[in-house]
């Protein structure tokens, strides 16, 4: 009997049957996993024993304490190798025994550094950098007249102003001034560029960038300057048109903010890469700074590993982001502080990462270095956080008041040595996505993607309120829903449209979800892989956005320098592959 053909025609539809299917499939789970209120998940299969809180540890009484976790703009969940199913015996001293050994393999991965995937760091500037005639890659020696800037905000503000004015006065052909630190804003700090900063070092390391002098010569201090509100975002059209053209009349430009100036993304690799130089190596701090850094670096390396958590729950971010009632310092704002801490947008309070990073299961012996300010509330927030991690550490607990002295009227200061122990901490988890938390982040992912954690406040704040109500409980059932919030879209999405969709509609997604479907290197089993700070391509503008949104809504340039200054190892000049893989 003849065997029936099934025509092209029939096979097509059927095709696109079953993709429409996973498709809604997949849209079900993301729906249900940060659309719909959360519900009581059911317990589901764990074959990475992620799910596993306690390691046989002494805890304090009370409710169950696991691990811990972080917040939203990187994210978390472990690299785990499926187990194998083995039979144990009924014994319960057997049973302890292998308990104990899984707990500490548990442990380890808490502790594991994701993978860098050969990617390593390329920020040496291409072969015609100096020498072609394009008016952007010209040789400091063509400068054209003095760029003054006034930086504004922050220290790691100001450290990113600095670093793209001096991407700006390459490309306008400038010698830069050293700029000049904010010191009206909400920290009045008094400090100077070299208090901060190593600024030998920063003209050295630069001279072959950009001709940089201490001051202004004084027969131009009375000259007539150009003082410019550079356009936020910018790019390399606006800078060379408009600004450029201002040395026609004037030797001196003077910007008179330096935040967020440049664009974030298309602009010559050469540029981005300067500034990766400035801002990873030129843009150091001063060398009192860093020994005292490196110092509080040991005294918390004696306690063992440890994390560093930027707890951002302090006066000024409370009232910038309008997240509670009782702060009114910064301006009256007509802000639903409830809703916004729905929505994700407020700082995780002490408490919550410390149930965070419970659920995560960290121990309760975990050494923690509290990066902050002074923290809302005083010591009575601190002690909800203190109350499940008594190895809770900071600047004034690990130095002495004559230690601290040099520093402790100098806010950016205190926030520079911050940075050293975060930068050099085994796990950096920041609680609001600020822009200390961002710098942390960029630097850790250039110095070889050291482990980063950072909570969905989002889809926590229904858990918390959850505990709050008597919902819900913490234990091995709470810890397990944190995991899934994190690891459930990817773990259902992936192995379902790879290997049917095409390469545009693999594309389409990857930057629907942000996460990458694309790319064949990345493992096929559960991770969310971005969360921890793993490789990754530096995020765009978030689709349907117009303005100067657009460009807010793109990842900071200095929080993921993939795929300008980190390149995978034997890609041609670092300029091919990593263009493509992410």
């Amino acid at each position: 009997m003849a065997r029936r053909r099934i025509r092209p025609s029939s096979l097509g539809a059927l095709r696109r049957w079953l993709t429409c299917g996973i498709m809604a499939i997949g849209v079900g789970v993301l729906l249900a996993a940060h659309v719909l209120p959360p519900a009581t998940v059911p317990a589901l299969p764990d074959p990475f024993g992620l799910l596993k809180v306690h390691f046989g540890l002494s805890l304090p009484q009370g409710p169950q304490i696991g691990f811990r976790s972080w917040d939203r703009e990187l994210g978390w969940t472990e690299e785990l190798e499926p187990r194998r199913r083995t039979k144990l015996s009924s014994s319960p001293s057997r049973i302890r025994k292998v308990d104990s050994l899984n707990g500490t393999m548990e442990l380890k991965q808490l502790w594991k550094a994701p993978s860098s995937r050969d990617f390593v760091q390329c920020v040496a500037p291409s072969p015609s950098y100096s020498r072609t005639a394009i008016l952007v890659l010209l040789s400091p020696g063509e400068s054209r007249g003095y760029l003054v800037v006034q930086t504004n905000g922050g220290l790691n503000q100001m450290r990113a102003g600095i670093c793209d004015m001096v991407a700006v006065a390459r490309i306008i052909n400038a010698t830069l001034v050293i700029p000049k630190l904010d010191k009206r804003s909400f920290w009045q700090d008094s400090s100077n560029f070299s208090d901060i900063f190593d600024k030998n070092h920063f003209i050295q390391a630069l001279a072959n960038d950009v001709h940089i002098v201490k001051k202004l010569p004084k027969e131009f201090k009375t000259a007539n300057k150009a003082l410019k509100h550079f356009i936020s975002w910018s790019g390399i059209d606006y800078y060379q048109d408009e600004i450029s053209q201002l040395w026609d009349n004037y030797k001196v430009i003077q910007a008179a903010k330096s935040d967020s100036r440049l664009a974030n993304n298309n602009l010559p690799i050469n540029i981005q890469r300067l500034r990766c130089r400035a801002f990873y190596d030129a843009l150091r701090f001063a060398p009192h700074i860093v020994s005292f850094g490196k110092l509080l670096v040991q005294r918390m390396r004696s306690f063992g590993r440890y994390i560093a958590l930027h707890l951002r729950y302090e006066k000024d971010m409370l009232a910038f982001t309008g997240c509670t009632e009782n702060t009114s310092y910064w301006k009256v704002k007509d802000i639903d502080s409830e809703e916004q801490r729905s929505k994700g947008y407020c700082p995780l309070t002490p408490k919550e990462v410390g149930i965070f990073l419970s659920a995560l299961g960290f121990p309760s012996n975990t050494p923690i270095y509290i990066a902050s300010g002074e923290i809302y509330g005083g010591d009575s927030r601190i002690f909800e956080l203190k109350d499940r991690f008594p190895l809770l550490m900071s600047k004034e607990t690990l130095a002495s008041a004559v230690e601290l002295e040099p520093f402790i009227h100098h806010a950016s200061q205190m926030a520079a040595i911050d940075y050293i122990v975060s930068v050099e901490s085994d796990v950096f988890v920041p609680s609001y996505a600020g822009n200390m938390a961002r710098a942390v982040a960029g630097h850790r992912r250039f110095l070889g993607h050291r482990k980063t954690i950072t909570p969905d406040r989002k889809a926590l704040v229904h858990l918390f309120d959850k505990i709050n109500l008597g919902k819900l409980r913490e234990g091995k059932k709470f810890s397990g829903m944190v995991m899934e919030i994190h690891r459930r879209l990817y773990e259902f999405l992936r192995p379902l449209f790879s290997p049917f969709l095409s390469s545009s509609s693999l594309s389409a997604l990857s930057q629907l979800f942000e996460m990458d479907f694309t790319d064949p290197v990345l493992p096929v089993y559960p991770i969310q892989y971005h969360l921890q700070g793993s490789p990754r391509k530096r995020k765009g503008p978030i689709s349907g956005t117009k303005g100067k949104d657009r460009f807010r809504s793109e990842e900071a340039f200095y929080e993921n320098p993939i795929p300008d200054c980190l390149c995978r190892q034997g890609s041609l000049n670092g300029r091919t592959e990593h263009a493509l893989t992410l």
